[in-house]
């Protein structure tokens, strides 16, 4: 089949002409304009990331006679909406629906009904994943790297938390937004007050409990202050094969041996030889204490810094992803409580909306991303030497993580994934009156 190939801003399209047509046929109603301005590409920002147009070719065809839709696809749209935000009266959505895991439980039985049990694969028989084991060690240092700079950034680029809710802004002074929920927030109409934020601030401290073994049984309600809880990021990373003298875990060399759906045994490891105490192959980080924290010099410093922590944040990001895979976390439905391993604890300590009827149990579900490296979303400031944000054209404005936010501030460039929600294309009215004429 012949085809005619048209490049343009998002990529090549492929257009068919069926045989027997001329190679170049005259198209009357695409016109693409190759000026910058409003286009028919340009609609994408309001449509999403596909965009449908009829073709008709003057020249009379059989396989043309009818109009034909082509889509325009995009994979990052050049406007998002912002992630949803979630009350503490409702239950968080689950990532896949229960319809859909009933469903595939279902079919998973069928097609092993009359086959023999397959071994269960790492990490779900004791064993580590050997070839996630670098991946760990890099996630680890990645976290550590983006504290430390961190640390150093928020000397230069200002940052500001309120003193009621955990709500954060980087720019030179707060947003004029009036969205504090904290307490007090009726007598005060929902204004902050904004104090100098921390690195607890933008990178938020999640806890969980540190399993020595984990397969073990499960932390019951008495035990909750027995046993030590640490980051939950650190958590993940000692359970992928980071091994913390601090933090002792329990290292299988042989498969479990399983004899009922909840039991196993430990298999003899008794004629292996000894492993010993041998130093990991990369060399873990550690983090800087106040006092040797170096501020940068000049702007030049400040943005090879910025694009050292954006590239430690992404990084991290990919590297959480991936583990999560195959390395299970849970989190609570109604609070922020997360669990690292394949089933959550049974601590009573879930105090969100209507812990009574549930008796302080946490309702557990397959956690995703963002409940273990929490993005913290902030308003993003156009230009920093220009007007500050004003709260009639609130809906203007684009929002991204802090960590991104305060790198782009301090001189990176924007990465393309976190502009649709960040709205750059998008022009702000100077004024209310002009804002009102926006259609």
């Amino acid at each position: 089949m012949d085809c005619y190939v048209f490049c343009q801003q998002f990529g090549a399209v492929v257009l068919p002409l069926g045989k027997g047509s001329a190679l170049s046929p005259k198209m009357e109603s695409l016109k693409l304009k190759t000026h910058p301005g409003p286009g028919p590409i340009d609609s994408l920002k309001y449509g999403g990331s596909r965009l449908k147009l009829q073709l008709k070719f003057s020249t009379q065809s059989p396989s043309l006679s009818q109009p034909r839709a082509l889509t325009v696809r995009c994979d990052y749209p050049q406007n998002a909406d912002f992630p949803q935000y979630y009350s503490k009266k409702e239950k968080k959505p689950f990532p896949i629906p229960i319809v859909e895991l009933r469903r595939a439980a279902r079919e998973r039985l069928k097609n092993q009904k009359g086959k023999p049990r397959r071994p269960m694969p790492p990490p779900k028989n004791g064993l580590v994943v050997k070839g996630l084991i670098p991946l760990a060690y890099d996630v680890f240092n990645a976290r550590v790297t983006l504290i430390n700079n961190l640390r150093k950034l928020l000397k230069v680029v200002p940052v500001h938390a309120c003193k009621w809710c955990n709500e954060i802004h980087v720019g030179p002074v707060g947003h004029p937004f009036k969205s504090c929920r904290g307490p007090g927030a009726s007598s005060r109409r929902g204004t902050h007050e904004w104090t100098n934020a921390m690195v607890e601030d933008i990178l938020v401290p999640l806890e969980a409990y540190h399993l020595f073994d984990r397969l073990g049984k499960r932390i019951s309600h008495e035990q909750r202050f027995s046993i030590p809880r640490i980051p939950a990021l650190i958590e993940l990373c000692i359970q992928a094969g980071v091994d913390l003298p601090e933090f002792p875990t329990k290292r299988r060399r042989k498969p479990v041996i399983r004899i009922g759906k909840n039991e196993f045994i430990d298999a003899d490891e008794s004629e292996l030889p000894d492993p010993g105490n041998k130093s990991p192959e990369i060399p873990l980080l550690d983090e800087l204490p106040p006092e040797k924290i170096e501020v940068p010099s000049n702007a030049e410093e400040t943005a090879l810094l910025a694009e050292e922590t954006l590239e430690a944040w992404e990084k991290m990001r990919r590297g959480t992803k991936r583990l999560m895979k195959m390395y299970p976390v849970r989190v609570c439905g109604y609070c922020p409580e997360v669990h690292v391993g394949p089933t959550g604890h049974k601590a009573q300590n879930c105090g969100s909306h209507k812990h009574q009827q549930r008796n302080g149990q946490h309702g557990w579900q397959a956690a995703v991303l963002d409940d273990l490296v929490l993005p913290r979303y902030v308003w993003h400031v156009p230009d920093l030497n220009g007007p500050m944000l004003k709260r009639e054209l609130r809906n203007f404005y684009g929002q991204a993580p802090a960590v991104v936010e305060i790198c782009v501030q301090g001189g990176a460039a924007v990465p393309e994934q976190y502009k649709p929600t960040m709205r750059l294309d998008v022009g702000i009215p100077a004024n209310v009156k002009e804002a009102e004429m926006v259609v």
